[in-house]
C-alpha cells in the first residue's frame, strides 16, 4: 500500500494507513498481527492528544473533541515513575489518530506493544513509543488502546 501524506483526512484510508505503517514497524523485530485504533469511551471521537515516556513504558491520550484522558495499555502501573511528553509532529501538529500494533506470544499473550501515530495536519505516521510486555497474562492490555 503506497502511503499517502497529501494531509487530506480520510478516516478509512488514514486507518489502514497507520496499520500498514505499525505493522512494518515490526516492534522487537516481531509480525504484528493485531493492530487496534483508540477511540474515545465518552464520546467516539478519534483525534487526541498523546503524551509519551518511551523509558518507562507509558503512554496516555486525552480527546480533541471532549477532553475525556485515557492512560494506555499497562501505564497505570508505571504512571507514578513516567516522565511523559505531549507527542508532536516535525509540522508542529498536536492531534493524531492513534494506534497500538501488537505482537503476541505462542499462547496469544502480547509480548510487545508500539504506539502508532498519525498527524491529523500532514498526515506523517510515527511509531511514538514502543515496549516489551514481560508478565503474563496480558491480552487484556488489547483493551487498553
Amino acid at each position: 500500500m503506497a502511503i499517502d501524506g497529501s494531509g487530506q483526512r480520510r478516516p478509512k484510508t488514514a486507518a489502514a494507513e497507520l496499520d500498514a505503517y505499525v505493522r512494518e514497524f515490526r516492534a522487537g523485530g516481531y509480525p504484528v498481527p493485531r493492530v487496534v485504533h483508540a477511540a474515545c469511551a465518552r464520546c467516539g471521537g478519534s483525534e487526541f492528544r498523546v503524551r509519551v515516556d518511551d523509558e518507562a513504558g507509558y503512554a496516555d491520550r486525552t480527546c480533541h473533541p471532549c477532553g475525556d484522558r485515557w492512560v494506555m495499555l499497562d501505564g497505570l502501573d508505571v504512571a507514578e515513575d513516567a516522565d511523559p511528553g505531549d507527542a508532536a509532529c516535525l509540522c508542529g501538529g498536536e492531534r493524531f489518530d492513534v494506534a497500538v500494533g501488537f505482537t503476541l506470544c505462542e499462547d496469544g499473550e502480547v509480548r510487545w506493544g508500539s504506539v502508532g501515530l498519525r498527524c491529523t495536519a500532514d498526515g506523517v505516521l510515527g511509531v511514538y513509543a514502543d515496549w516489551k510486555i514481560d508478565y503474563s497474562p496480558s491480552g487484556h492490555l488489547m483493551a487498553r488502546v
